[in-house]
């Protein structure tokens, strides 16, 4: 079975500068790390590969620090890694992720399944493993548990939604987004640290992908821009009070009182 499993190196921390002019991270040379729910994605392609056979490909659009995030997919059980990298990618939002990473997955060759991660921390959107479906034209699911049977031409899969658990069949070749919390990620192994090839992980630029008009990619190809960043307002007057519940409570309805909200 071919998987193909997208990644992202998201900031590794809350201080992140943000670029006034486009209103996107400002990703070079800062604190990444994996994302995640990522790691959930990575043992479920995994766990599909020793039950199934085949080979786990890791795929992530990212500068070339994001090297570093596909590194550590193979270093936990990928078989193999590809960055798509290319200033003229910069900038991207959800539609204009997707058809880059649909590009990059025309380039690798057809997958049995594509699995991703519930969304990233960084973005939060949840979108780019549908629209990433839709490009391809295959069918998918999100909120996927649980991989429960492996069929010819198909999977059995429990999905969550807001409302229920379902059991659903999905025709081959599909994209799953698999849900968070719902396994337990292995570590990267230093043996395959140390054996890991050179040709093991491979960069496409806009050049090697299908489309190769820049107008369709990064910021320049994006629907959707963020016209204003700014600082969160301060919050205010701070005030501290001691005593015991009783006496917190007291005061807490006399300044509940004071501003009319009872």
């Amino acid at each position: 079975m071919n998987i193909i499993l997208c990644v992202k190196q998201v900031p590794g921390s809350t201080t992140v500068e943000m670029d006034p002019v486009t209103g996107t991270l400002k990703r070079d040379g800062a604190a990444a790390k994996l994302n995640p729910y990522d790691l959930f994605a990575i043992e479920a392609a995994l766990c599909l590969k020793e039950r199934a056979g085949g080979q786990v490909t890791a795929l992530t659009m990212g500068p070339g620090q994001a090297k570093k995030a596909l590194l550590e997919t193979i270093w936990m059980g990928a078989d193999a890694a590809v960055l798509v990298s290319d200033r003229r990618f910069a900038g991207a939002d959800v539609l204009a992720t997707a058809r880059t990473l649909a590009g990059a997955v025309a380039r690798i060759g057809q997958p049995d399944v594509i699995i991703c991660g519930k969304q990233t921390t960084d973005g939060d959107t949840a979108q780019v493993g549908a629209e990433l479906a839709e490009l391809l034209g295959i069918p998918h699911v999100s909120g996927v548990r649980e991989i429960l049977e492996i069929e010819a031409g198909s999977l059995v899969v429990s999905a969550v939604s807001d409302a229920c658990t379902t059991t659903l069949r999905i025709q081959l070749p599909c994209l799953l987004c698999m849900d968070g919390d719902i396994n337990t990620p292995r570590l990267p192994s230093y043996l395959r640290m140390q054996r890991t090839p050179e040709d093991a992980l491979r960069t496409l630029t806009l050049a090697d992908l299908p489309e190769t008009d820049p107008l369709r990619y990064g910021l320049d190809g994006s629907p959707t821009k963020v016209e204003r960043i700014f600082p969160p307002e301060p919050a205010g007057e701070r005030r501290m009070y001691e005593g015991c519940s009783e006496e917190l409570a007291g005061i807490a309805a006399g300044l509940l009182r004071s501003c009319k909200v009872i």
